[in-house]
């Protein structure tokens, strides 16, 4: 296999195509090595071939055209220009500029692969411009040499291009620089280059500017026509450097076969699923080999945490926008070379490097595995059991996923993460908490004691788009005479329950109650949780705040019910009614806040009425059941039932109208609309159908009287 050498450089007339030319000849007859020299200079396309007094009649664009046409009937000598007074191969890119656009860079390793084990160095002029095709050959390299002439301006281009180098996620451990024109009158000294670069200088050339000129211009390269010059003893010394230090090139991990496919990865192999990094959401990776990529990135993170001792980073340089970019961009070049250095071997493929380096960065500087999942839109709710058990949610069911923490310190770092920029801690003193991403995602852990598997955490992901009517009707949620009802009921300033289970869309239907309220009416909502999204003008959001570290400060929803109460609400929403606030909302329905909302955990609308008295009963309020029960009845108008079925589909249940007492203990509830399931097809997805059971609620005549268009037909029974 060859070894691939790449000379580039930002600045023209630094002298990279004539140390090109003459290093390659210098390999070839005095170390006696089979080279092939490639001019990729498109920029300057026949100046290396005129430097050399060749006139090739085929180029490499020529050859990807056979690629293309008929890759097995490619005769690879056909498209060379031997120099045997040279002992070297030549192939230029083009042989005129207009050629350029026809160089496709995706075939460009297939050039490199095809002579491969025909020579022993491939020397490439990459030409001076950074580009797709330049950023390919940089792929396919063992060693990056930078041509640099002792000038500020250069110094400083070379400085820019190594930076964008490690954009690219290049190891600087393959770069090294040839200081050509090294301590030429007026130039700065070697040492000062050295110091102003983050790289070693390989070779220095002395300036002879008489003997390179009169080479040029006799097309007969330097080494061979003043062969005891300063210029060509330095070329020699630097060919001999090259081939007896093996140290010089890095070796490539050919994983290569991984092409991107819409945001995942694919393999034509099955490397990337062995090292239990696939994108693709399925179960534990059974593969031992996993170990190696985890190793891998364990060391790196061991590297990343002392070398930017992040245990006594100050946590503003996490929360804080501005200060967490410019660690992650230091961090980012860190793991770039770490990643070469521990691995052994350099990493071809730019999107492989870059999951790596990014997955990597994740880790040590944000929610690790958790990141992507985050940024998936598919996904509702993701559940860390432990280090090594994250599930997910996604359209309502529950799936495993390959994603694993480093450790279970890792996790524990995570949550610490989440919660410090809001104030809060968790340790063995406080082992679970609850909190709200900046997104407004809810989020909920527990660490040991408490928890025997390890630190756990479950992340509720916050909808940024508000779901419409038209959406919720055409996932088959409800239907259109559901819909038109409950909006005729919510401008009719009924009052609303909202019930269901864990995970059922009691949140997103209360959103969607809430989008038929009038704009010019004040709101306000009060939540444990920040998720509702309103888009009236007049909104007043207010969220409840847990107790401090010293268990003290904390605002309760039914503190905040109260205050709300003197702020001259129209309408008062709340998320969810769990506790002692349930009397405060039935009293304020019952006395002048028609219109009100919130919701409730429950199995049905009849459980929905049972738990409102047990969380009466449990707040302490000495009231006989009876008592309870005739508020309720009088302050609810309707209850609208949400379920999640066994296809992970959510749907409207039951939209109940709540009809007063029907006896001295009993709410009379009659339904108004329901869901009847008959079945489930091959797909086990649930089949059934929205049915009015022809009931006609009460308080229709209201609508007419207040203008809303609602044909008594919807209610009809079919």
């Amino acid at each position: 296999m060859s070894q691939r050498i790449v000379l580039f450089s930002t600045k023209g007339g630094v002298g990279k195509t004539l140390v090109s030319a003459n290093l390659a000849i210098s390999l070839a007859r005095d170390e006696g090595k089979r080279v092939c020299l490639i001019d990729l200079d498109t920029y300057g396309a026949g100046d290396m071939a005129h430097m050399l007094n060749l006139k090739p009649q085929k180029a490499m664009v020529d050859l990807i055209a056979q690629l293309k046409r008929n890759p097995d009937s490619v005769a690879k000598k056909d498209f060379l220009t031997t120099a045997p007074n040279l002992g070297i191969s030549f192939l230029p890119a083009v042989l005129r500029p207009q050629q350029s656009p026809h160089l496709d860079p995706e075939l460009l390793k297939s050039v490199f692969t095809l002579y491969d084990k025909d020579y022993d160095y491939i020397i490439i002029d990459a030409g001076k411009i950074f580009s797709e095709i330049f950023a390919n050959i940089l792929n396919q390299a063992n060693l990056i040499l930078f041509v640099v002439t002792p000038d500020v301006l250069s110094v400083y281009q070379t400085k820019w291009a190594l930076d964008t180098l490690q954009f690219m996620h290049m190891p600087l451990s393959m770069v090294r620089v040839v200081l050509n024109r090294a301590e030429s009158l007026s130039s700065i000294s070697w040492h000062e280059v050295r110091v102003s670069l983050p790289v070693d200088i390989i070779a220095r050339i002395p300036s002879e500017g008489r003997i390179a000129g009169q080479a040029i211009n006799q097309s007969i390269p330097v080494i061979l026509d003043s062969p005891r010059s300063k210029i060509s003893l330095a070329i020699k010394e630097f060919a001999h450097e090259l081939t007896t230090n093996k140290k010089l090139y890095i070796e490539h991990a050919e994983i290569d076969a991984l092409k991107l496919k819409e945001g995942t990865l694919e393999k034509s192999g099955d490397f990337w699923q062995k090292e239990g990094l696939t994108e693709a959401l399925i179960g534990p990776d059974p593969y031992e080999e996993a170990d190696e990529i985890v190793r891998l990135k364990r060391r790196i993170h061991a590297r990343l945490i002392e070398e930017l001792n992040l245990k006594r980073l100050d946590s503003k340089a996490f929360s804080d926008s501005k200060k967490n970019k410019e660690l992650r961009d230091k961090a980012e070049v860190m793991v770039t070379n770490f990643l070469a250095e521990e691995a052994g071997s350099f990493i071809t493929s730019p999107d492989v490097r870059k999951k790596l380096v990014k997955e990597m960065l994740d880790e040590a500087l944000g929610l690790g595995p958790l990141e992507d999942l985050l940024a998936d839109p598919t996904i509702t709710d993701i559940m860390v059991n432990n280090k090594d058990e994250v599930y997910i949610e996604r359209r309502g069911k529950i799936e495993a996923t390959s994603k694993k923490f480093i450790s279970n310190e890792q996790v524990k770092i995570v949550i610490e993460r989440i919660i410090a920029p809001i104030g809060r801690r968790i340790d063995e003193s406080v082992p679970m908490v609850d909190a709200r991403l900046p997104d407004g995602s809810r989020v909920n852990a527990i660490i040991p004691p408490l928890s025997l598997t390890g630190p756990s955490l479950t992340i509720r992901k916050f909808r940024k788009e508000r779901f419409k009517t038209e959406e919720l009707i055409e996932l088959r949620t409800l239907n259109k005479a559901m819909a038109d009802f409950i909006q005729a009921a919510v401008i009719c300033r009924k009052n609303i329950i909202v019930s269901g289970g864990t995970g059922s869309g009691k949140t997103t239907i209360l959103n969607i109650l809430s989008a038929f309220i009038s704009n010019n009416e004040r709101i306000v909502t009060i939540e444990d949780a920040a998720e509702l999204k309103l888009h009236q003008d007049h909104w007043i959001r207010l969220e409840s705040r847990p107790p401090n570290i010293e268990g003290k400060g904390a605002i309760t929803i039914k503190d905040l019910f109260r205050n709300t109460l003197r702020m001259r609400p129209d309408r008062i929403i709340i998320g969810e009614c769990r506790g002692v606030e349930t009397l405060d909302m039935l009293q304020a329905m019952n006395t002048g806040h028609d219109g009100s909302m919130t919701t409730v955990h429950a199995n049905s609308t009849q459980d929905a009425l049972t738990r409102f008295d047990s969380m009466i009963l449990m707040s302490g309020i000495e009231l006989p059941i009876r008592a309870i029960r005739e508020m309720i009845a009088s302050a609810i108008h309707m209850i609208v039932h949400t379920a999640r079925l066994s296809d992970g589909s959510r749907k409207i249940l039951q939209v109940t109208e709540v009809c007063g007492m029907k006896d001295e203990s009993h709410i009379d509830l009659r339904d108004i609309f329901i869901f009847k399931q008959t079945g489930i097809d091959k797909d086990h997805n649930v089949l059934g159908e929205f049915q009015a059971t022809g009931y006609v609620p009460s308080f229709i005549n209201e609508f007419r009287i207040k203008g809303i268009p609602l044909p008594e037909d919807i209610f009809r029974a079919l």
